[in-house]
């Protein structure tokens, strides 16, 4: 795996942390049997089943636990945050989250898909940056979905945009911000 995919999923896995807020209880080590199938539990199962799966090491560093053959890489379900987030994501959608990351525009014309089947680690549907829920930052439970990331605006302004949506239909989160993107529930 090449090393900017590798640092994309540790952004990733960052991105997981920060939208989860609080710390969950201590849990013990998966093993990388484990890591893998809770990784390929993100995705369509055609989708899993070729895809690269890396996890992130006790050192910080993201290791690869089975090399795929699709464009794809899940990551395993983050046990530092309070709720399931097993993620799965194309190489644009892992470009777009560099650029959240970095605090940068994501960059123009790169559409991207990540599935996160299991659902989401709660976070601000207005604030990309929120740690923890406040009485201004209109926090939500998001269960299994899908999301479209780099989508030109035109295709956003299709879908709901305000800061309180019904997480059951597709919405925009985090609109009026360079990194509004597509929430599509799956159930």
């Amino acid at each position: 795996m090449s090393k900017s995919l590798i640092n994309r999923f540790t952004v990733a896995a960052a991105m997981l942390a920060v939208m989860g807020g609080a710390q969950a209880a201590d849990k013990s080590t998966p093993t990388d049997a484990q890591l893998i199938a809770s990784a390929m539990r993100a995705a369509p199962a055609r989708v899993a089943k070729n895809a690269t799966i890396i996890a992130m090491g006790a050192d910080g560093q993201m290791r690869t636990l089975r090399k795929g053959s699709n464009d794809f890489t899940c990551m395993p379900d983050n046990p530092a945050t309070p709720g399931p987030d097993s993620m799965c994501m194309d190489k644009n959608a892992g470009e777009w989250i560099d650029a959240y990351m970095a605090h940068k525009t994501p960059p123009a014309g790169k559409l991207g898909l990540m599935y996160m089947l299991e659902g989401g680690t709660d976070a601000s549907n207005t604030d990309p940056y929120a740690k923890k829920p406040d009485t201004a930052n209109h926090w939500i439970k998001t269960g299994p979905h899908f999301m479209i990331v780099g989508a030109d605006p035109a295709f956003y302004a299709n879908y709901p945009k305000g800061p309180n949506p019904d997480t059951a239909a597709p919405y925009i989160m985090w609109a009026g911000t360079p990194y509004e993107h597509l929430m599509a529930p799956i159930k």
